[in-house]
Order: C-alpha cells, then structure tokens, then sequence
C-alpha cells in the first residue's frame, strides 16, 4: 500500500496515538499487577481523580482529595470528558488529619508527592496512619521523561533541610526555578507578579514543588529511614518504562 500526502500524515498520527494508548494501557496493567499482589484490607487513595488505581479483590480504597468531585471537575477544566472518582473523604493530601493513627492497611499517592511542599513530612504522616505490616504505595515521574526536563533535580538534602526547618525558606525559589523552567518567563517583574499570585490562590498551587529521577528517588527512600527514622521494608523499587518510578514500603516494628 502506497500512503500519500495528508493520508499519510492521518496515519502516522493515528499510529502515535495508538502506541500513546499501548503504553498507557501497559503502564496501568502493570500497576495494577503490583498493588493485586501487595495490598490487601481497607485503605485510601490520595487524589486519583480520573485514573483511579485498579485494585484485587482483597483490597477496597476510599477516595481522598483536597476538593469535592464537583469542585474538582471546576479546577480540572481539561478532565472535564472523563469520569472522576466520588470523592469519599475531603483532606489534605500531605496532612491527612481526618484519620486515626494506625487505622490504614495501605495508602495509595500516584503523582502526588511531587505535589508536596514537604515530601519527608508528608511519608512521616502517612507512614504513621499504617497499621503494623501496611504498605505505602507511591509513583512519582522521572522529570527527564516531562515537562520538568529543564529544571534540576531536588537534591536529599534539601529535602531533610525542609523536613527540619519547614519550607518557607525555599518556596519562592522553587517558584522562581518553576517559573523560568517550565513557564518559560525571563521578566523579573513577570516573575515576581507572578510568584505572588500564585501565594495567594486559594488552595495554594498545584505545581511540582520538587523533581526527581531514578536514583534521587533511591535516596529519598533512604533519607526516610536515615534523617527521619521510619522503620519499613522496602518492598518494591520498579521503574515503569520511562513514565515513573514506583516503590511500595511496608511499615515494620521499629
């Protein structure tokens, strides 16, 4: 078969999209496979809004996000075709204080720790929600496979920094580094109107206060142990094809 012209461009495009929706399709399987076979009991997910993890029959989840399903379909005008999870609980995702202490066999963040101003402060909370033997379930994306490519990782120590000292003192870097890296501003005076306005949303913004690749990632796991001194078995450490990096930690006796 000869393909032409705009004929041929309708299918090179189509045959993109289609190998889009393979990896999708295989990223989401193998995800699927990991938490049927590791999670198990009663236990939340944290902002899954359209793409919901696929659990085993052992395993039910309530849905947990900052907004209501109705409030969320107004924030992600883009999703607004896809159908989002019924929210269950309404919580901040990186304080959770609706829940007891060790009340959790199992916490589902797909993409949200990236989204955390404080991510040790954040696995700390959570970590303390697990009952004896529950398992944390995150992903977070290689930033050299997104939008984030430009910008330089987060290093350890400044993550423990945070953890210690709170963030005020590296919020409007990372801001600065956000919006010259992935906006694209150069205007010092856009920059900083902009920086403000962003403070000053209702809900706080939604951007990626930190990025990571594989191996910062290995060391985040360590620092949990090291700096903020959780006691957990590592249970899986599995990089998804270039999409992310997932890791499950079971909390053990200290």
């Amino acid at each position: 078969m000869i393909i032409t012209g705009r004929l041929k461009k309708l299918w090179i495009r189509g045959a993109t999209l289609r190998e889009t929706l393979r990896n999708r399709t295989m990223f989401a399987t193998i995800r699927h496979i990991v938490a049927s076979h590791y999670l198990k009991g009663e236990g939340i997910e944290i902002g899954a809004l359209h793409n919901p993890l696929h659990l085993g029959p052992q395993a039910t989840a309530r849905y947990v996000d900052k907004w209501s399903a109705e409030e969320l379909a107004i924030t992600y005008p883009e999703l607004r075709s896809r159908k989002l999870v019924t929210v269950d609980v309404i919580d901040d995702g990186e304080s959770l204080a609706t829940f007891a202490t060790s009340s959790l066999d199992f916490i589902i963040g797909n993409h949200l720790l990236e989204h955390c101003r404080n991510p040790l402060r954040t696995i700390e909370r959570m970590y303390s929600l697990l009952k004896q033997g529950g398992c944390l379930f995150l992903t977070v994306p290689d930033k050299r496979y997104t939008f984030d490519a430009p910008r330089p990782v987060t290093p350890v120590e400044h993550l423990v920094r945070e953890y210690h000292e709170g963030t005020q003192w590296s919020e409007e870097a990372h801001l600065d580094e956000y919006l010259r890296n992935v906006v694209g501003l150069s205007d010092e005076a856009e920059i900083r109107d902009k920086i403000r306005e962003i403070r000053s949303a209702v809900g706080g913004s939604d951007i990626h206060w930190h990025v990571w690749t594989q191996d910062e990632v290995m060391e985040l796991i360590l620092a949990c142990k090291r700096d903020v001194g959780l006691s957990f078995e590592t249970e899986l450490f599995f990089r998804n094809g270039d999409f992310e990096i997932i890791f499950l930690l079971r909390k053990t006796a200290p």
